[in-house]
């Protein structure tokens, strides 16, 4: 079985594509989901710009827009540190298996 979104089965979805076709007919149906795609994009387009907008004004102030990258750099940074410290702290102890 196929999980669907929202786990919907697939009786479900046959049984609302037929109410749709019921309430607005055949013919409408194109153009409600063309509407809904445009919708759709038109939202995906401002959020694009949005990010845009907050990213260049963030560099135009000087602030780091790669924070994820240079956290983990960070965090890279301390567990070698920290592996370091162990090394030298074991010394030549090993376990032989």
């Amino acid at each position: 079985m196929i999980a669907l979104p929202l786990f919907i089965s697939g009786t479900e979805i046959a049984f609302i594509v037929f109410i749709l076709v019921m309430v607005f007919g055949a013919d409408k149906i194109p153009e409600i989901a063309r509407g809904l795609g445009k919708g759709m994009r038109i939202v995906k387009d401002a959020t694009n710009d949005i990010k845009s907008e907050i990213t260049k004004s963030a560099e135009k102030h000087g602030i780091d827009t790669d924070i994820p990258s240079s956290i983990t750099t960070d965090i890279k940074k301390e567990i070698n540190q920290v592996k370091d410290d162990i090394e030298e702290i074991t010394g030549p102890v090993k376990r032989k298996f």
